[in-house]
């Protein structure tokens, strides 16, 4: 009797487990079908405040349809990013061409060039002997060049280009698409998830993604004022206090405020990009003011993102962060610092919003567990505290 049950036991294991690499398989088989869906179920989340917002309002007593809800939080999402897109992709090419003239009217002429670059292969062939007498590195260079830019590979490129640019056409679609019906629907997300899971964890599955649902939205609600409050500062001082002129400074603070939704490191790319280029600019347009040293200046435009991200760190961050994600500062760096090693920059961007996700879960289904108990124990005492 007792070796009927561990085969009923082992026999019930082996069909879980295959179901599971079965669901594992086909996930990773429509993986770009899964993507679309959890972007549109990103952009979703943003269109909500939006859409609640309309939901509230009535003329004489009527309220608009779902669909037009739908329709109007899309329009008015897509048009602030383009908006966002066309007015400042200007601006940004605008300082990058600034930034080139400027550095080609400093004073490089040939002769110093061409004196560094036998210097460079003196000290190279003095190092690496195999090199050869006769190497050159900017023979190296135009070798290396030649072989990457090769004619007969011209055509694989523009196929692969056009390949990228209809892929992106059909993915931009698909997930406005979907984004629609998740937006007409609010419940529409969860009543898949219910559909999927077991029956009897369905209720539970259901509450868990309502939960997920309100703290993403709240998350990437305070990650745009993060950016906005970050890009506003900045763009403050470098007109005020940097003294650059408004497009500039608008364009290197919308630069910083973007780079720094990358944790810790984000802020200080933002901040060396804007220091030398905001340096140059000064400098090149001749608006330095008269005996500030080129130092002088760059130390006034780093002290502003500086000063603004000390104001990130001790009042965005933590309103973004704690509050919205329910999770203590020592969390939230300990993750990200494994979503780092585990996918860089890119592991860093989506470990938040993924955190959240397995935390919800853990606190739903994996409370049996010490170290989820403790963690959520924890927690718990915080907030009411």
């Amino acid at each position: 009797m007792e070796d009927w049950k561990n085969r009923e036991r082992l026999a019930g294991l082996v069909l879980k487990a295959a179901a599971f690499a079965l669901i594992a398989a086909m996930c990773w088989y429509f993986r770009n079908a899964l993507t679309y869906i959890i972007i549109a179920a990103v952009v979703s989340l943003l269109c909500r405040p939006l859409s609640k917002c309309m939901r509230k309002l009535s003329i004489k007593g009527r309220r608009m349809p779902d669909w037009l809800i739908a329709a109007i939080s899309l329009i008015l999402v897509c048009a602030i990013v383009l908006t966002s897109l066309i007015h400042l992709i200007p601006v940004i090419g605008g300082i990058l061409s600034n930034v080139t003239d400027r550095l080609q009217g400093m004073s490089f002429n040939s002769y110093a060039v061409t004196e560094w670059f036998d210097k460079t292969n003196m000290w190279l062939i003095e190092r690496i002997p195999d090199l050869g007498r006769g190497f050159r590195i900017q023979d190296a260079i135009a070798d290396w060049v030649g072989k990457a830019f090769n004619v007969s590979k011209l055509t694989s490129v523009v196929g692969s280009v056009a390949s990228v640019i209809g892929s992106i056409g059909i993915g931009i679609f698909s997930v406005v698409f979907i984004s629609f019906f998740f937006v007409k629907d609010e419940s529409l997300f969860r009543k898949i998830i219910g559909a999927i899971v077991p029956e009897n964890i369905e209720n539970e599955a259901i509450v868990a993604v309502g939960e997920i649902e309100s703290l993403l939205t709240r998350y990437f609600a305070g990650l745009f004022v993060e950016v906005a409050g970050v890009a506003v500062l900045n763009f403050l001082g470098l007109w005020l206090v940097g003294g650059l002129e408004i497009n500039g400074a608008l364009g290197l603070a919308f630069i910083a405020g973007i780079l720094n939704i990358i944790p810790y490191v984000g802020p200080w790319i933002g901040a060396a990009i804007g220091t030398v280029a905001g340096t140059v600019i000064k400098f090149g347009a001749g608006s330095a003011v008269a005996g500030a040293s080129v130092w002088t200046v760059a130390a006034t435009i780093l002290a502003v993102f500086l000063l603004t991200q000390i104001v990130d760190n001790f009042l965005f961050q933590p309103m973004i962060y704690s509050k919205s994600i329910k999770s203590s500062p020592l969390e939230i760096f300990i993750v990200l610092l494994m979503a780092g090693h585990i996918g860089g920059v890119v592991g860093m961007l989506v470990a938040i919003p993924s955190y959240t996700v397995i935390r919800v879960v853990a606190s739903r289904f994996l409370r049996f567990i010490k170290p989820v108990r403790r963690l959520m124990e924890a927690t718990e005492a915080a907030d009411q505290d």
